[in-house]
């Protein structure tokens, strides 16, 4: 849309500690892929962007339990996180390195707020690793939620997103030697008191009512419902960007702050990319240029993209954006339990790819995502959906366009019964793409409820040909989000694939693309 501004979508920085499986895929990238897509089709001008969190605690575990360096852990697993990303048609312009320019805009994003008195020195009690003298925090220490009472690691708890900082965590065990007894140390550091934004919270959140969906803002109204946690920002580690203030020497800056600037980092990067970086890599967050922000995490994130980072950002005055929207997603399930790189309890993208076309998994991952509660993938749903309900009836209805085609002119004439059957397809697919009603599933129920129409539409003699092409093009054009592979196989054979046609009075004559064949194996059963 001319004039319309631009539109950063952010998908939650994905810790170099492993691949991406198909429980990460099917939530915030291929969420925030198909959004970005649909937002591209409609004209506007879209950024989908990303990078890797080296700093975190759980690349250090995850390296140790390898038998590798962190530094080792962190190249490998992007390399393999960009390979899957790549893989499933995740349209970013790629992961940014992590180099002396993001360290640069992670330090320049918080000394600015040091200089300006925004940081208070605090004594906190942090529990430690005895022997080895580890401060435990994040994913070095695992321990009980002390609000829900499940298993958790530090920071934030897994299964009900509230956080447990410093000494909150009950029955703290140190991740890297369970062995290694647990004792507790008073500890000076850097925090950002996250009560003094209380109120420029509560009132983003009242403009936020009805843009979240339900369990989300259910965990935001609970967090603003307590006193809200001082936010660290220096720990005492050896993992991550040393922190640069004279009052915590030898510390490290907390790795959940550097999400900002490095989204701020990657946008910029993405755009260089792009033939549009600015000057200074804060630039397209600037509030002065009013970008459209909208974040794609889990629920296990709701308190660090919900309310840490936005603090952050709050932190700075007036000088960056507020995001206009979180799209949070719940588990995905493989079989009764859900994807867990620790207990290699997953199907990794590669896995999956090899056995099954692209635009088939992509469509599944997308029918299935766990969006409001947890879902379940199995090879077997996989294999029965796409042939029974979308390889089947849509190759039927190739057929039938092939057939409507056949021996008519380059332009056929459209009747008013079909331009309004066309235009209320696309309302259809503008409710389900468009924010704040955004969701995948529903997309990919409409492409089935109306593949299986056209399919009866194309068997019924009194319908006008250029009403049926007319309609399976707009149904091509609801599917491309998604079926990737089939549109651009479309879109070089010069079909028009806008999601902003208001009803032509022709339409040029086409073939369905085939999707292809519908024999295979799937992945996990």
């Amino acid at each position: 849309m001319s004039g319309s501004p631009k539109v950063i979508v952010v998908a939650a920085t994905p810790t170099p500690n492993g691949d991406l499986h198909l429980g990460h895929l099917a939530g915030p990238y291929l969420a925030g892929d198909v959004h970005a897509r649909y937002l591209r089709a409609t004209g506007r001008q879209v950024i989908y962007t990303t990078c890797t969190d080296d700093s975190q605690s759980y690349v250090v575990t995850t390296a140790q339990r390898q038998g590798t360096t962190p530094a080792g852990l962190c190249a490998e697993s992007a390399g393999a996180i960009q390979r899957s990303l790549t893989a499933m048609g995740i349209s970013m312009a790629g992961l940014p390195p992590i180099d002396d320019t993001y360290r640069r805009t992670v330090l320049d994003f918080v000394t600015a707020l040091h200089a300006a008195g925004r940081f208070r020195l605090k004594t906190v009690r942090l529990p430690v690793a005895t022997r080895s003298g580890t401060y435990l925090f994040d994913g070095l220490v695992s321990g009980t939620c002390p609000v829900c009472l499940a298993g958790s690691s530090g920071g934030a708890c897994e299964g009900c997103g509230h956080p447990n900082n410093f000494d909150e965590l009950l029955d703290p065990c140190a991740a890297l030697d369970p062995a290694d007894p647990v004792s507790y140390r008073d500890t000076q550091i850097l925090v950002l008191p996250m009560e003094d934004y209380r109120d420029r919270l509560t009132t983003y959140y009242a403009a936020q009512l009805g843009r979240w969906r339900p369990h989300a803002m259910q965990l935001i109204h609970e967090l603003l419902a307590r006193r809200l946690p001082d936010i660290p920002i220096t720990m005492p580690g050896t993992w991550g960007i040393p922190a640069p203030f004279a009052e915590t020497p030898g510390q490290v800056l907390y790795p959940w702050i550097e999400a900002m600037p490095a989204v701020m980092y990657s946008t910029w990067w993405s755009a260089g990319r792009l033939g549009e970086s600015g000057a200074e890599v804060d630039e397209h967050w600037r509030a002065e240029h009013d970008a459209e922000v909208v974040y794609f995490h889990g629920f296990d994130n709701v308190y660090h993209w919900g309310l840490m980072d936005l603090v952050l950002l709050m932190a700075h005055g007036d000088r960056y954006v507020m995001p206009a929207a979180n799209v949070c997603n719940e588990f995905y399930n493989l079989g009764d339990d859900k994807f867990s790189t620790s207990r290699n309890h997953l199907v990794r993208t590669g896995e999956l790819l090899a056995d099954v076309p692209r635009d088939l998994a992509r469509f599944y991952l997308a029918l299935t995502a766990p969006e409001h509660q947890r879902t379940t993938y199995t090879g077997d749903g996989l294999r029965r959906v796409v042939t029974e309900r979308l390889v089947t009836p849509w190759n039927r209805l190739a057929d039938a366009v092939a057939r409507a085609g056949t021996g008519q002119p380059a332009e056929l004439p459209t009747t008013a019964a079909g331009t309004c059957r066309s235009t209320a397809m696309l309302d259809r697919f503008h409710g389900c793409y468009a924010l704040p009603g955004y969701s995948m599933s529903r997309a990919t129920e409409t492409v089935l409820t109306h593949l299986d129409r056209l399919c009866a539409l194309a068997d019924d003699q009194r319908v006008a040909p250029g009403d049926l092409l007319l309609e399976v093009r707009t149904l091509l054009a609801g599917a491309a989000p998604i079926l990737i592979d089939t549109a651009e196989r479309a879109a070089e054979a010069k079909v028009d694939l806008s999601l902003t046609d208001d009803g032509p009075a022709t339409v040029a004559t086409f073939a369905l693309p085939r999707l292809p064949g519908a024999d295979v194996t799937g992945g996990a059963s």
